[in-house]
């Protein structure tokens, strides 16, 4: 489970399709007052999780930073914050799932959905 500064820092590094410093990461940061120190703790943090990786270094004026990408996913994040509950179990998936798709109206999610069950109970019936 991530604090609430953690999880605003993988806000950001899900938000864009690139990798950032700790600085841009700053800068990205929309309310929120941190220093630079402080997101170093945060982006060490996060790289002892497994939350993200090093992806490269850039340059940044006359120094070289470390750039960060996540490696978990927002949606993985977001379902296992919700099976590492001690009260979660399988019977609880249709009625979760349930609960989600009242969130849509859209006939394609609809089939995304219907191709993902089929394909998940051919693989569960080999």
């Amino acid at each position: 489970m991530l604090t609430k500064s953690e999880a605003e820092v993988m806000h950001v590094l899900w938000s864009v399709d690139t990798p950032l410093t700790s600085t841009e990461i700053v800068n990205l940061s929309v309310g929120a007052s941190w220093k630079k120190t402080y997101v170093n703790l945060l982006v060490n943090s996060l790289l002892e999780k497994k939350m993200i990786e090093i992806a490269g270094v850039k340059q940044t004026g006359r120094n070289y930073s470390r750039t960060f990408r996540p490696i978990v996913q927002k949606e993985e994040y977001f379902v296992d914050c919700i099976t590492d509950n001690k009260d979660f179990s399988e019977e609880h998936i249709p009625l979760m799932f349930c609960a989600l798709i009242k969130h849509t109206k859209n006939k394609e999610i609809f089939k995304k959905l219907r191709e993902i069950i089929d394909k998940a109970d051919e693989e569960a019936n080999e």
